[in-house]
């Protein structure tokens, strides 16, 4: 009797349906990978085997199986959206178990973690105080405290110093005191050049630093004074220039050092901050035929700062932006492979657990070693191509049919042997 045959069919042929319809419900679910149902042909056998004329008992489910092709890459608005362009899979934390992900539509907690939508945490290398990746692994996490304030402790200044000029009729004097009373300051009559920059104390306080340049009547000689907030910190020191306008290389590096200032407030008091040294490096300058310029002058300290953007580029290494002006690498997103992703089983949620199947998951930073690149402001889309669908649909509905015309072609034909006389 062909009844168990068509049944297995009719199954078979519902199975296959719940699949396509499970892939055309999440035709628009980010980092959904389509599935298909796989079938095998089912035949009596005896302890010797099936025999040669032997009927086949119908059809089984063999498997469902996903493919994990790419799926094409949306670009949004969101800078924690991230898609995979190539293999590999997001490393999640769930309450301690390893999940995996192609959905990159990440968004940060109240403690600054970046996770899912179902409290997942992304999982990264983890970098040290300076931004430089250890390759330790952990939760991605936003700092959103202050950052602490960098206090300077040198100062590059790359100018050009008129070699035409000559020296002032006034001379300098000193040391000056702006919170003196009643304050006194440089002549502007008494120095030839002047440039200034913002320096930063231990606790961030912001303070002038005021560099005067005055020629002496020797030839290509000249003076540097230094003040801070208006006081005299250091000077005169002496620069001395070559025939060509330039430093002897044997007198390199040429410095100003400023020892034991002490950062005071608008109001002339001691900010708190202890006693600070730096140095003032005048090693790129130079005594031309031509104006005072200042090209460059770069020093090391900053204030502190709060978090205000993100960043994360193509090899998964996420940069924090603040208000000073810094940033800093907080870790670097990592990118999980395997031997066999159809063997990872589905867990829901767009996320994937390892099995024995799969293999053992290999970590690695995102470009390399086969893994996909980091696509920041990006999702990847369902690879499921709605057209191919409908037509698997359609394929699916017939097979069904035709097996229930089996059934009813028996029935019809076991009604006629039963109405034999």
């Amino acid at each position: 009797m062909a009844f168990d045959t068509a049944v297995s069919g009719i199954k078979a042929a519902s199975a296959d349906l719940g699949v396509v319809g499970n892939n055309i419900a999440n035709s628009s679910t980010t980092g959904f990978k389509l599935s298909r149902a796989e079938f095998s042909d089912v035949y009596a056998t005896s302890l010797l085997g099936a025999g040669g004329n032997a009927i086949g008992k119908g059809v089984s489910l063999a498997g469902v199986t996903q493919e994990f092709t790419q799926g094409n890459i949306s670009f949004t608005n969101n800078a924690l959206d991230l898609a995979i362009n190539g293999s590999g899979f997001f490393l999640l934390s769930d309450e301690g178990a390893s999940t995996y992900t192609r959905a990159g539509n990440f968004q940060v907690n109240r403690e600054g973690l970046i996770v899912t939508s179902e409290g997942q945490r992304l999982q990264a290398f983890q970098a040290d105080n300076l931004g430089n990746i250890n390759g330790q692994l952990g939760d991605l996490q936003l700092d959103t405290s202050l950052i602490e304030p960098n206090p300077t402790g040198s100062v590059d200044i790359t100018l050009n110093l008129d070699s035409r000029e000559t020296a002032p009729l006034v001379p300098f004097g000193g040391p000056f005191d702006a919170f003196a009373v009643p304050p006194t300051s440089p002549d502007s009559n008494s120095f030839n050049a002047t440039s200034s920059t913002t320096i930063y104390d231990e606790l961030g306080n912001p303070h002038v630093l005021s560099t005067f340049f005055v020629k002496t009547s020797t030839a290509n000689q000249w003076e540097v004074h230094t003040l801070v907030d208006g006081v005299t910190t250091s000077g005169p020191d002496t620069l001395t220039f070559q025939s060509n306008g330039q430093f002897d290389p044997a007198t390199l590096p040429v410095e100003v050092n400023i020892a034991g200032w002490t950062p005071l407030n608008s109001a002339g008091a001691p900010t708190g901050a202890s006693a600070q040294s730096f140095t003032v490096s005048l090693s790129k300058g130079t005594q031309f035929g031509s104006d005072f310029a200042v090209s460059t002058i770069v020093q090391d300290g900053f204030t502190t700062g709060q978090l205000r953007g993100l960043e994360i580029d193509n090899t998964g290494v996420a940069f924090a932006r603040y208000t000073n002006g810094q940033a800093r690498a907080l870790g670097q997103v990592a990118i999980a492979g395997f031997a066999n992703p159809n063997g990872l089983q589905p867990l829901g949620g767009t996320s994937w657990a390892e099995t024995f199947s799969s293999g053992a998951a290999t970590l690695g930073e995102p470009g390399s070693s086969g893994l996909g690149v980091i696509q920041s402001g990006a999702l990847e889309d369902s690879n499921v191509e709605i057209t191919e669908q409908l037509v698997n649909m359609i394929i699916a509905q017939r097979n069904f049919q035709a097996n229930a015309q089996v059934i009813q072609t028996e029935d019809a034909i076991t009604q006629t042997v039963i109405n034999l006389r």
